[in-house]
């Protein structure tokens, strides 16, 4: 009997041992982020290659709003870390993620449980105690487990790159309002300065008129040129308000209870190196989150796999009785068992196949999100450098035409008062002027917002700390 026990433990110990060697098995395929087809980058910018996005971080830590000099900007920016709601849900994702790894995991460690009970009863009253103790463990001999953990992983990463992307637009959008906002009170200066000389030019049409040099005409078309620009100037109040709303409610304010001072606009855009990295592009929080989801499919493939092997399961189980509960611990007859079980699947009816093939088709459909996103990152980059370029050459030309306009209405009033033009040449001139002077800013505006455009698409500027150059 002696003999029989030690041999039934001593294959317990066997099973336990075999299992510990298969438990690092898996039959996922090695995971290489997919390569792009032409290779990666933009026009002026060498391929650099494409590596995984788990080493590439930065995007976390980006302060890029500081490449403007906005002061206003740059104290308005942290709080939407504080009170925006979709940086929260985000936020809660990622924790949710993350207790889901753990759950995984908590799938490597073996199961221990107790039980306790006591009776006591009859006449005379007498009681009965016993204790239980068991542990069981199912080792992941074919990596189905690890594959799990690792999907997991992958997915907590996908949705720390989420949050990420959630950050950087919720960033920009607020970078967008702010300038916006800031332009949209320029203008309104600009009209109100504007507006100013147009009462005036209304005075001498009138004083004209009341003297008999022009006629009614004059007057009403000084009116009219009056009128339209105070209504442009309302709707310019309308937009600021809609602006101003719109980064209440990015910092998670009540647009009732949140104000701006009016401040100078600072029309600052940050100039953009002649040649950007493609690296930039692996700290893209979209690009990020859809290469781990492709690391998270190739996991499922290795947990699908698994299911075609057998199963171990091991169980220990100890315990004892007693007449009472305070003798239980110095019981004299105390048991203890030690089992071992393997379960196959034998016909399955072709579903772990499917569920092989569903996993193999999902890690393509990954695979082709991920390579989509890319070359996505990639048009946009594209378009926000041509935007760039093109309104640098339309700003110096708005410029020019600007200051030429602003030069003709000045002279073409002087020679309204000296009684050599008509009014109407007068209106026209007014017109051309504010409205170049208007297109000026509005392109201003434009080379901003295709900057944090820019910026966005590189997933927060073009600071790469992985591309710097060592320290000598």
């Amino acid at each position: 009997m002696k003999y029989k026990g030690w041999s039934r433990f001593s294959l317990g110990i066997a099973a336990l041992a075999t299992a510990l060697l298969l438990g690092g098995c898996s039959l996922a395929p090695p995971h290489k982020p997919p390569a792009l087809d032409g290779g990666l980058g933009w026009r002026g910018a060498a391929p650099e290659g494409w590596v995984s996005t788990e080493a590439h971080r930065a995007w976390e830590e980006g302060r890029w709003w500081t490449l403007f000099g906005d002061a206003g900007l740059d104290a308005l920016m942290p709080r939407v870390a504080l009170g925006n709601q979709n940086l929260a849900a985000a936020a809660a994702r990622v924790a949710q993620a993350q207790a889901l790894l753990r759950q995984a995991q908590a799938q490597l460690v073996p199961t221990l449980g107790a039980q306790l009970s006591t009776q006591r009863g009859g006449r005379p009253a007498n009681g009965s105690a016993s204790l239980g103790l068991s542990a069981s463990w199912a080792p992941d001999l074919w990596g189905r487990i690890a594959s799990n953990v690792e999907g997991s992983r992958a997915n907590v990463q996908a949705s720390q790159a989420d949050l990420a992307g959630a950050r950087l637009a919720a960033q920009a959008s607020l970078a967008q309002a702010w300038f916006s906002l800031r332009e949209a009170e320029a203008e309104g200066a600009l009209l109100d300065e504007i507006i100013q000389g147009y009462r005036r030019a209304l005075t001498i049409t009138q004083n004209n008129y009341d003297a008999g040099i022009v006629a009614r005409t004059d007057v009403l078309q000084a009116q009219s040129t009056l009128e339209s620009a105070l209504s442009t100037r309302t709707g310019l109040e309308r937009a600021r308000d809609t602006y101003e709303h719109a980064i209440a409610l990015l910092v998670g304010e009540v647009p009732s209870r949140f104000a701006l001072t009016p401040a100078r606009w600072v029309r600052n855009a940050p100039e953009v190196p002649p040649v950007l990295p493609a690296q930039l592009l692996l700290r893209r929080p979209d690009v990020a989150a859809a290469e781990r989801a492709v690391a998270s499919a190739n996991a499922g493939i290795g947990a699908a796999r698994a299911a075609w092997f057998p199963s171990l399961n091991l169980s220990l189980g100890a315990g004892g009785a007693a007449a009472g509960l305070a003798q239980l611990l110095s019981a004299p007859h105390l048991t203890w068992s030690l089992g071992a079980s393997v379960a196959q699947t034998l016909l399955d009816g072709g579903a772990r196949s499917a569920a092989v093939d569903q996993a193999v088709a999902a890690h393509r459909i990954a695979t082709a999100n991920y390579r989509q996103s890319a070359l996505s990152a990639i048009g946009e980059v594209e378009d926000q450098l041509t935007a760039l370029a093109a309104l640098q050459d339309q700003i110096a030309h708005a410029a020019a035409a600007a200051e030429a306009a602003t030069g003709a209405e000045e002279r073409t009033l002087n020679s309204y008062r000296a009684g050599i033009s008509a009014f109407t040449a007068v209106v026209t001139a007014q017109a051309t002027a504010l409205s170049a002077r208007r297109s000026l800013m509005q392109l201003q505006l434009q080379r901003q917002q295709a900057a944090i455009a820019l910026i966005q698409a590189l997933g927060g500027g073009w600071q790469a700390p992985w591309s710097a150059a060592p320290p000598d």
